[in-house]
């Protein structure tokens, strides 16, 4: 695992661009919520943090991370003002094939809405091999992939108003 060595949510080596004049949607999976709540608690926080308004930050809960997909074309259909919508999700690996099917059907499904709006619309899905792994991403030693997605929301708003 290429995380094993460092924490991926260290943002020292690069400069993230003043969020206030954007708005973003936070789509959060409850299933495997004490996961998904962390990963919500540092996007939200990091937004704030790089000075997107509360005002402009629509959080919405869907059951699982198969429902993501359809979140985000639900909020890029009904708020055309949105900048980007961040995805948040957590699956992990079991006995069947139903892993490979969910994380393929989101992956896809997220690029897919993204590039029907020509908006940011943000993968913070992790796909992880067991729930350690999972808590190591979304808080833990490998930092959180929360503030990943929410600082990737914020340079990718940036671009799409900059070019």
């Amino acid at each position: 695992m290429a995380t094993n060595l460092k924490n991926l949510s260290d943002f020292s080596h690069t400069t993230v661009p003043d969020g206030s004049a954007y708005k973003i949607a936070i789509a959060v999976a409850e299933w495997n919520a004490d996961v998904t709540g962390s990963l919500y608690k540092g996007a939200y926080d990091t937004l704030i943090k790089h000075g997107v308004k509360e005002e402009n930050i629509l959080s919405v809960p869907v059951p699982g991370s198969f429902e993501l997909t359809g979140a985000a074309e639900i909020l890029l259909n009904k708020h055309s003002e949105l900048d980007a919508v961040i995805c948040l999700g957590c699956v992990i690996q079991g006995d069947t094939k139903h892993f490979d099917f969910i994380c393929d059907a989101v992956a896809n499904g997220i690029t897919q809405v993204g590039i029907k709006y020509s908006k940011p619309v943000i993968f913070g899905v992790l796909t992880t091999n067991d729930l350690q792994q999972a808590l190591d991403r979304s808080g833990g030693k490998h930092g959180n992939k929360g503030d990943e997605a929410a600082i990737t929301a914020i340079k990718m708003a940036h671009l799409l108003v900059t070019i």
